[in-house]
């Protein structure tokens, strides 16, 4: 027995509050990771793991925003809380391998590309991982051509948006970059649903599981908490609004020379003391030519 599906069934509500999501998400995340270009070694993992933690975070809490508004008429639906949370820390984690490689080999060439990769297999992971937590009377199915559709718009979404966050140009760069990003994964994910078919078993069984409105309250309280955070340390870092430092930081490293700055500093230190020298030692020699 075919079962009728609804993604819609609070309106336009879920689908543009999940888009918002994915958008915040998406707009720390990539600040992060622009930040991480402008300090040093040491700074680089904890804002690179945090950019991690913000795109992961927005695009699991879109999923299941979404998800509110899916249903299935002939039975009723529930979620493996375990799945449901892995799903996350799939989403994190791959996310997360995907941008430590930009972070460090650059948004160019072949690290962009494998970053991009495993950043949108990461997207996509988390989606199909997240769909499977779902319990019901019944058996879903998947248009593999559709659901090949889906994957790759994950993927060029999440290239793009590395690429953007490369360029640190700026805080409205990064906003229209996380407003695509956001359009990327929000289409990513009703092109997923759109693969769906849910075959009815019809014995009538009661399902097992937490249902949609007993997992609202960790979503909202949990994933949500942490990107207002990070909202909170993007906004009082000058560095995230300005998009690149005015003075480029400097690393010291062993074996290396000064650099200009430092050797027009004592360059003008030295000739400051120069022309007292001078006097003092023509006047010292005053008295033997008399």
């Amino acid at each position: 027995m075919q079962g009728t599906v609804d993604g819609f069934s609070y309106g336009l509500v879920t689908p543009l509050v999940a888009y918002l999501m994915a958008c915040l998400g998406g707009a720390l995340g990539l600040r992060c990771t622009t930040r991480s270009m402008l300090v040093a070694q040491s700074w680089r993992p904890g804002w690179l793991a945090l950019g991690s933690a913000a795109i992961g975070s927005g695009i699991w809490t879109m999923h299941f925003v979404a998800m509110m508004g899916f249903t299935v008429q002939e039975t009723p639906i529930h979620y493996d809380k375990t799945m449901t949370f892995g799903s996350l820390a799939v989403a994190i984690v791959m996310v997360g391998i995907g941008v430590f490689i930009v972070g460090y080999k650059g948004a160019r060439g072949t690290a962009l590309f494998t970053g991009g990769t495993i950043t949108g297999l990461g997207i996509a992971s988390m989606h199909y991982l997240g769909m499977a937590s779902m319990r019901l009377d019944g058996k879903l199915e998947y248009n593999t051509f559709t659901v090949g559709i889906s994957v790759a718009i994950a993927m060029c979404a999440a290239t793009a948006a590395l690429w953007a966050a490369g360029q640190v140009r700026g805080f409205l760069w990064s906003v229209g970059a996380s407003l695509v990003m956001g359009l990327a994964v929000s289409g990513m994910h009703y092109t997923g649903m759109a693969a769906l078919d849910v075959h009815l078993h019809g014995t009538g069984e009661p399902t097992s599981g937490e249902s949609p409105a007993a997992l609202l309250a960790p979503m909202l309280i949990g994933p949500l908490a942490f990107l207002l955070l990070a909202g909170v340390v993007v906004m009082f870092d000058p560095l995230m609004v300005m998009g690149k430092p005015t003075v480029a930081p400097v690393e010291q490293k062993p074996g290396i020379p000064a650099h200009t700055h430092s050797a027009v500093h004592h360059s003008a230190h030295r000739m400051r003391f120069r022309p007292r020298r001078t006097v003092e030692h023509s006047r010292s020699r005053t008295p033997q030519k008399r």
